[in-house]
């Protein structure tokens, strides 16, 4: 009986030992995930300046070829 006692009190002791472990696993875990996710975003947020910034300047090009056209037909 004495040793039934025993192997529950161990094996209640070594679950409790698990949770608490996976516990502190699973912050780390989500702490290393959120610094990830900022390091994404702050990516995406670069990119997309840089997209901005390309499509402005795609759009002065065009009003200059547009202009050239003009100017070299008056030239003729």
């Amino acid at each position: 009986m004495e040793s039934i006692i025993v192997a529950m009190i161990t094996g209640g002791l070594a679950l409790v030992g698990v949770i608490i472990t996976n516990i502190s696993a699973n912050k780390s875990i989500e702490q290393k995930l959120v610094t990830a996710q900022a390091v994404t975003d702050t990516k995406i947020e670069n990119l997309t300046e840089e997209v901005r910034k390309h499509n402005t300047f795609a759009d002065r090009i065009t009003a200059l070829e547009v202009k050239v056209d003009a100017l070299e037909r008056r030239a003729q």
